[in-house]
């Protein structure tokens, strides 16, 4: 573990992968953590668990689209088998549990040599972060308000890197079909009326009805079934 880095994922990717394997990289603190499309990634010192896990694939890279719903349902084994009973999954890669954010998961892929380099990054809010509900004007949680014995970061990153590891395995032997009905099953919004503003601005609604394929959301309109393949979850409420 490192006591700080601008980013785990900038770091494993500045580095060229090795035939050794995977490789795991955490950091105590992330001075320029982000999230998905640029975002900003904000965690406190002691209060949040920052990794990334570098992995080759042979897979093409159109199909690695759908590799943070593999992982969003490891992680979510994973919180689980931590405490956090009630996790859940928000398309296409955030963290639940009783509706406030406990983590996120952002991938990055870059091409060589007829394999794709993907390193997944994963942030979890291990404890109550003072003031950052307030800061971001959202529902946040945290491990500490779950489990019954909150385990070191070290016990939370080795059961995470565990769950994520077996899961990439399986996703580069089977790709999504090894997850779709799980990752279903771990909806937070499963069967609820959606709001969805897509990546061009426009704002689509729908009830939410699994996934495509693709890993794309499927969204029940009023003009039939559509699938959503980048966008994000404005709001949701019961249909």
């Amino acid at each position: 573990m490192l006591d700080a880095c601008l980013s785990t994922n900038s770091a494993l990717l500045a580095e060229a992968p090795t035939a050794d394997g995977p490789r795991l990289l955490a950091a105590e603190d992330q001075l320029a953590g982000r999230g998905r499309r640029g975002r900003r990634w904000l965690s406190c010192v002691g209060t949040a668990l920052t990794m990334s896990l570098q992995r080759r694939f042979r897979r093409a890279p159109r199909e690695l689209a759908a590799l943070p719903l593999a992982a969003g349902v490891a992680t979510v084994r994973a919180l689980r088998g931590l405490g956090a009973a009630d996790a859940a999954l928000k398309w296409p890669n955030d963290l639940l549990v009783r509706g406030g954010k406990i983590g996120g998961i952002l991938i990055e892929t870059r091409v060589s040599g007829g394999e794709v380099n993907a390193v997944t990054g994963i942030g979890i809010n291990c404890r109550t972060m003072p003031g950052l509900e307030a800061r971001l004007g959202r529902r946040i949680a945290a491990l500490q308000e779950f489990a019954e014995h909150l385990p070191s970061r070290n016990t939370i990153a080795a059961r995470v890197a565990g769950e994520l590891l077996a899961a990439l395995d399986a996703f580069e032997a089977h790709g999504l079909m090894a997850f779709k009905e799980e990752w279903e099953a771990m909806h937070a919004y499963a069967g609820q009326r959606l709001r969805v503003r897509l990546a061009d601005g426009r704002v689509l609604a729908g009830v939410a009805d699994g996934l495509a394929e693709d890993g794309g959301l499927r969204l029940r309109t009023r003009a039939g079934v559509r699938s959503v393949r980048s966008g994000r979850v404005v709001s949701a409420r019961a249909a």
